[in-house]
C-alpha cells in the first residue's frame, strides 16, 4: 500500500523533486506555511523509505535550509516540529549528520530540549529523536562531551524519570538514553559518562521499575548501556596461558596467537568495547554458525581430488602391521582357542615408532601407586591391588540383552585381563592414585554402606577414605547395574595414564560410573529478563562493593589459597582427569567468580569445565559465573543447562549426571585482555557463563561439567569391558596401538568386523575384501559428546542386533576411538599438548607434534596405496552453537554454486553418492537432520581431516559428524527429550 508508492516515488526522483519545491518555497518572503509544512511531511515521510536521502539532501544543498527553517520558528512549534522531523531523517546518514552537527544543529537542538518541561512534549521528543540520529556521528557524539552536553543529558533523564510518576513519557526518556548509547560508543565519552557517575545515576534509576513489563525499552537500554561503560579490566590471574606446560621435543615452541588472530572470536569497537550491533539478543537464536560464502574455495584445481603424499612412500610400509585382518589364517575356526588368541592379539608387533615417543606405557616408571594419606616411606605394592584382580561379578549386566556370552570361560579371561593391566610395572614405582574423600557425614555412610566395620573406616576430616580395606568394602557396594562400566577396570586403566599434573585423585564419578536419566527432560525455558538482571547484579559490585567478599577459595596457580573447609564457603576441586577449574574467588556469601584454565602450551580454548564442589549447604540458590569464556555465543542462551553429578546420590543408588542449574546465560563482561599483558592478544574479549545450583544435599559432594565428561579412562576400560563381552566366534575384535602420544599415553587403534563363516576359500577371499569404513572420535578434547556416540557406535557393532552383524559381514570397521587422549586428559578444550588444534594440521602433520594424525593419515595412505581406501571416512565432532545431529561434507559442485560461480557440468562432474548415508541417516536417525547438513569446502578447512582425506585420499563420503551438546530442535527427541 503506502509503503510501495513511496518507493515508486522514490524510485522516480521523487525526493529530489521535494528538495527542490523546499529550497523554492524557502526562497519566498514571507514563508508560506500552507506550503511549508506539508513539503516538510512529505520529506519526512518518503526520507524514511530513501537509504540515500542524507546524499541528496547533501547534493541539493539543502542542510543550511533545513536548518535556518528550525532557526526560524523556534518560537512556533508547530512549525518547528516539521522542520525537527526532516532534521531527523537527514541525519540517519552519518556524512549528513556530521554536516549538521558542524553548522550547529546540536545546540539548536539543546535549546529545544533544556530546560526540563512538560510544555510542547510532542516538540521535544522530535528534538531528542532528531538529537539521537546526530550523534551517531563519532564527531558530533565528540564535540557533545567537550561542550558538556553529556552531564546536561544525564540531569535532564533524571528529571524526566522522577517526574514521570504514570509512566507517560517512556518515548522521551528511551530516547535520551539512546543519546547516551551513542555518546558512550567513543571512549571519550564513555570515560565522561563515568566521571559524571552515570553508572550510578542510571543504575538507581531502574531499580523500581525492573518488574515493569511496559518498562523494557527503558531498561534494555540502560543495560545495554552500563555493560558497555563497565570498566575494563584484566582477567584476576596472573597470566593468561595455562597454569600447565609441556616441554615440546627437539626445538619446537608452542606458538601462542599473535595479535590479531581473535578477529573471529570477539569483535570490538573502539578500545576494546562492543558497538551498537553485538548486544545479544535475548529471546533470537540466531547465531547458528552459518557458513560465509566469502570462505567457500572457488579453484577447481584446489578442489579437485590431487593423490600425494607428504611422507616418504617407504615409510608406508610400517602399516601393514596395522591391518592384521587381512592376512589372518584364522586358525582359530579350528583349534576354537579364540580366548587365549585374543590375549596374544593385544601385543602384537608396533610400527617403527620415532624416537621421541615413549616406547611402552606400561615401561615408564611412575611413584609407588598409594592411597592418599600413606606414607611414602610405606613403599610396596598398591594396598588395593588385590580388589583390582579379582575376576568380574556383580557388576555385569544381568537384564537380558544382545549378547552371546560364553561366561564358562570368562573367569580366566578377566583375572589375565586385569593382571595383564599391571604386568610390566615396577611394585615399588606404580602411580599414585587416590579417591576423592567421601561426604563429611561418615555416620551418614556408615550407617548405609558399612554397619559392621566401623574398625576399619577412619574417615579423615573431609570423609577421606584412608586404607584400602575401605575402598575394597566401597567396591562390594557397588550395585552392578551400570552397564560396559566396572570401577576397578577404571582404577586399573587410570593408574597407568600420564599427565601433566601428575593426578594423584580420581574424579568419583568416573569411578563410580553413571546411569542414564531415569525420565526425559525438556530444554530449559529461558525467563524473561533474566540476561538483564545478571548483568545489573554484576554492576552493582562496581556501585555497591560493601558485600562483595572478593576472597580466592581455589587456585591452580597458587595452592591452598585458603584452608579447604573454610567457613562460610565452597570447596573445590579439579586435579583429576580431565578436570578443568583454575581459578574460583568467592564473590558473595552464595556467588563465585570461576575461571577456567587454557589449553596446554596455550592462552585461550577456554570452553570445557569440570570440577568438584563440596561443603554446600542445603535449599540455597549458588551463583556461579564462569566469567572466561571465549564464544560469541552459546547454547546456553537457548535451553542447554551444564550437568551435575551427586556423591550422596550414588551412593544411595542413584548415580547420575543430571541436567542442572537454572537462571542460565551467556554474555558478554567486562573482562579483556589489553597490551598490558604483552601476550600478544589485545582486545580480546571474554563473556560470562552465569547459572545458579540448589545443591541436592547438605556437605555433599557434587561434580559439575559443561558436558557429560568421559575420559581417557573411561574409553580404556570400556575396550576392556567390550572385548571380554563381544562374542569371539562371530566378531573378529583387534586393539593395537596406533601410536604413542606426546604425553606418553597409547592412542588405541580398533579393528571389527565379522569373522568369516569358514576356512574356505570363498569365505575367506569376502573376508579379505571387505570395504574399509574408517571412524575417529574426539580430536578435540572438549567436544566429549563425540566419544558418547561412538561409545554407542562400538556397543552397537560388537552386538547381536542382526543389523550389526549385517554391518560386520559388509565392512571392516577402522576405529580410533580417541584421537588426542593428552587433550582429554590434561582437561584441554581444543589442542594437544603442543597447543595445536588437531584438526586443523592435516596437510602436514608433524611425526613429533602431532603423532596421532601423523600416524592416523600414515594408515589412510596406506589403505590407499593397497588399492583399500576407505568407502567411508567419519570424524566425530560435537557443536556448541547448534541443535541436533549432522554431517559436513564435501562437494565440488556445491561449493561453486553456493559461491556464484559458473559450472561447466560437462567438464565438472561428480557422483553424487555424497549425499546417500546422510539421506538414510535422516530417515533412520531421529536425531539426525539433512537440512542442517552442508557440502562446502571452506578454505579455513581445507587442514582438516574431513577436507583431507576427500582430496588426498579420494574418499567420497568423507565426513565430519556434529553432534549438539544441547538437545534437538527436531523429530523425536525435540524438545521434551535432551539428546546425550
Amino acid at each position: 500500500g503506502t509503503g510501495r508508492r513511496i518507493h515508486y516515488v522514490v524510485s522516480k526522483g521523487g525526493s529530489e523533486a521535494l528538495l527542490q519545491a523546499l529550497a523554492t518555497a524557502a526562497r519566498t518572503e514571507p514563508p508560506d506555511h500552507s506550503t511549508l509544512l506539508p513539503l516538510l511531511r512529505l520529506l519526512a515521510r518518503v526520507g524514511q523509505r530513501d537509504r540515500k536521502f542524507g546524499l541528496k539532501v547533501q547534493k541539493a544543498e539543502a542542510t543550511d535550509i533545513i536548518l535556518s527553517l528550525t532557526r526560524k520558528n523556534l518560537g512556533h512549534h508547530l512549525h518547528l516540529i516539521h522542520c525537527l522531523w526532516v532534521l531527523r531523517v537527514c541525519a540517519s546518514n552519518v556524512t549528513t549528520g556530521t554536516t549538521l552537527g558542524i553548522n550547529g544543529a546540536m545546540e539548536l537542538l539543546f535549546k529545544v530540549i533544556t530546560p526540563y518541561s512538560r510544555r510542547h512534549v510532542r516538540t521535544v521528543r522530535a528534538a531528542i529523536e532528531a538529537l539521537a540520529a546526530l550523534l551517531k556521528s563519532k564527531s558530533n557524539s565528540r564535540q557533545a562531551v567537550n561542550r558538556g552536553y553529556l552531564g546536561g543529558l544525564l540531569r535532564l533523564y533524571q528529571d524526566w524519570h522522577h517526574n514521570d510518576v504514570s509512566n507517560n513519557y517512556i518515548c522521551i526518556r528511551r530516547g535520551l538514553l539512546l543519546c547516551l548509547k551513542h555518546i558512550t560508543n567513543i571512549q571519550l565519552g564513555r570515560e565522561t559518562f563515568l566521571g559524571s557517575r552515570g553508572m550510578e545515576i542510571l543504575f538507581t534509576s531502574i531499580q523500581d521499575c525492573l518488574f515493569c513489563k511496559n518498562l523494557d525499552p527503558i531498561i534494555t537500554t540502560v543495560t545495554q548501556i552500563l555493560r558497555k561503560c563497565y570498566p575494563k579490566e584484566p582477567l584476576p590471574v596472573v597470566t593468561v596461558r595455562s597454569s600447565y606446560s609441556f616441554p615440546l621435543p627437539g626445538n619446537a615452541e608452542a606458538e601462542l596467537p599473535c595479535e590479531g588472530s581473535f578477529a573471529s572470536t570477539s569483535s570490538t569497537s573502539a578500545g576494546g568495547y562492543e558497538s551498537d550491533g553485538e548486544e545479544e539478543a535475548e529471546n533470537n537464536e540466531n547465531v547458528e554458525g552459518k557458513e560465509e560464502d566469502y570462505d567457500l574455495e572457488t579453484d577447481v584445481n584446489k578442489l579437485r581430488s590431487r593423490p600425494g603424499l607428504d611422507r616418504p612412500e617407504e615409510e608406508l610400509g610400517q602399516y601393514e602391521v596395522m591391518c592384521p585382518e587381512l592376512s589372518h589364517n584364522f586358525q582359530e575356526l579350528e583349534s576354537e582357542s579364540e580366548e587365549e588368541k585374543s590375549l596374544e592379539d593385544r601385543t602384537e608387533s608396533l610400527p617403527s615408532t620415532p624416537s621421541h615417543f615413549i616406547s611402552s606405557a606400561t615401561s615408564v616408571k611412575h611413584p609407588n601407586c598409594r592411597w592418599r594419606n600413606q606414607s611414602v616411606t610405606e613403599m610396596g605394592p598398591d594396598p588395593g591391588e588385590m580388589a583390582f584382580k579379582v575376576p568380574q561379578q556383580s557388576w555385569t549386566k544381568k537384564e537380558k540383552c544382545r549378547w552371546d556370552l560364553t561366561a564358562e570361560k570368562r573367569g580366566t579371561v578377566e583375572a589375565a585381563q586385569d593382571a595383564d593391566f599391571c604386568k610390566g610395572e615396577d611394585p615399588a614405582r606404580s602411580c599414585v592414585l587416590t579417591l576423592r574423600p567421601l561426604p563429611k557425614e561418615a555416620d551418614w555412610y556408615k550407617k548405609m554402606f558399612c554397619p559392621d566395620c566401623e574398625a576399619s573406616m577412619n574417615p579423615s576430616p573431609g570423609g577421606r577414605l584412608e586404607n584400602s580395606d575401605a575402598v575394597t568394602d566401597l567396591l562390594e557396594k557397588h550395585q552392578g547395574d551400570i552397564p560396559f562400566h566396572s570401577p576397578r577396570f577404571y582404577i586399573a586403566r587410570a593408574k597407568r595414564v600420564k599427565s601433566i599434573a601428575d593426578y594423584k585423585d580420581v574424579a568419583f564419578p568416573d569411578f563410580w560410573g553413571h546411569q542414564p536419566p531415569p525420565y526425559s527432560k525438556p530444554m530449559l525455558e529461558r525467563k524473561h529478563g533474566v540476561q538483564r538482571y545478571k548483568v545489573l547484579d554484576d554492576v552493582r559490585r562496581l556501585i555497591q562493593p560493601g558485600d562483595v567478599i572478593g576472597r580466592t577459595v581455589f587456585d591452580l596457580d597458587e595452592p591452598s589459597p585458603s584452608s579447604p573447609g573454610a567457613p562460610g564457603c565452597l570447596t573445590f576441586f579439579s586435579k583429576f582427569e580431565s578436570g578443568n577449574l583454575r581459578k574460583a574467588i568467592q564473590v558473595r556469601e552464595f556467588e563465585y567468580d570461576l575461571i577456567m584454565n587454557a589449553d596446554v602450551n596455550s592462552n585461550q580454548h577456554h570452553q570445557w569445565f569440570y570440577f568438584e564442589v563440596r561443603d554446600m549447604k542445603l535449599a540455597v540458590p549458588y551463583r556461579f559465573n564462569i566469567i572466561n569464556c571465549e564464544k560469541l555465543n552459546s547454547q546456553f542462551n537457548y535451553g542447554m543447562q551444564l550437568v551435575m553429578y551427586s556423591m550422596k546420590e550414588a551412593l544411595q543408588g542413584r548415580p547420575r549426571w543430571l541436567r542442572a542449574g537454572h537462571d542460565i546465560c551467556y554474555y558478554k563482561n567486562h573482562y579483556s585482555c589489553g597490551t598490558s599483558t604483552g601476550e600478544g592478544m589485545r582486545g580480546k574479549c571474554y563473556y560470562t557463563l552465569t547459572f545458579t545450583i540448589k545443591f541436592p544435599h547438605k556437605d555433599d559432594v557434587c561434580y559439575l561439567a559443561y558436558h557429560y565428561p568421559y575420559t581417557y579412562s573411561t574409553m580404556m576400560s570400556h575396550l576392556d569391558i567390550l572385548e571380554q563381552k563381544r562374542s569371539p566366534k562371530k566378531v573378529y575384535w583387534r586393539q593395537q596401538t596406533l601410536c604413542q602420544t606426546l604425553g606418553g599415553n597409547p592412542c588405541p587403534l580398533l579393528t571389527i568386523t565379522a569373522m568369516p563363516d569358514s576356512k574356505k576359500r570363498d569365505d575367506l577371499e569376502q573376508f579379505y575384501n571387505r570395504p574399509y569404513v574408517f571412524l575417529m572420535a574426539r580430536v578435540h578434547p572438549g567436544e566429549s559428546n563425540a566419544s558418547w556416540v561412538m561409545k554407542g557406535t562400538l556397543e552397537f557393532l560388537v552386538s547381536s542386533d542382526p543389523i550389526a552383524d549385517l554391518l560386520r559381514k559388509c565392512f571392516i570397521f577402522k576405529i580410533v576411538p580417541m584421537l588426542n587422549p593428552d587433550g582429554v586428559i590434561n582437561g584441554s578444550h581444543r589442542c594437544s599438548l603442543s597447543g595445536d588444534d588437531l584438526n586443523r594440521q592435516w596437510l602436514t602433520p608433524s611425526s613429533q607434534l602431532h603423532p596421532t594424525i601423523y600416524h592416523a593419515k600414515g594408515l589412510l595412505y596406506y589403505l590407499r596405496s593397497i588399492g583399500r581406501a576407505p568407502l567411508v571416512f567419519c570424524d566425530y565432532h560435537g557443536h556448541s552453537q547448534r541443535k541436533n545431529v549432522f554431517l559436513y561434507g564435501c562437494s565440488i559442485k556445491e561449493t561453486l554454486w553456493q559461491a556464484g560461480c559458473v559450472v561447466d557440468t560437462a567438464v565438472i562432474t561428480e557422483d553424487v553418492g555424497y549425499r546417500t548415508l546422510p539421506k538414510i541417516l535422516d530417515k533412520v536417525a531421529p536425531a539426525f537432520v539433512m537440512n542442517s547438513c552442508s557440502f562446502l569446502v571452506e578454505k579455513s578447512r581445507e587442514s582438516t581431516a574431513r577436507v583431507v582425506v576427500w582430496k588426498e585420499m579420494g574418499v567420497l563420503r568423507s565426513y565430519t559428524m556434529e553432534s549438539t551438546y544441547c538437545g534437538c530442535s527436531h523429530g523425536l527427541y525435540k524438545v521434551s527429550k535432551s539428546f546425550k
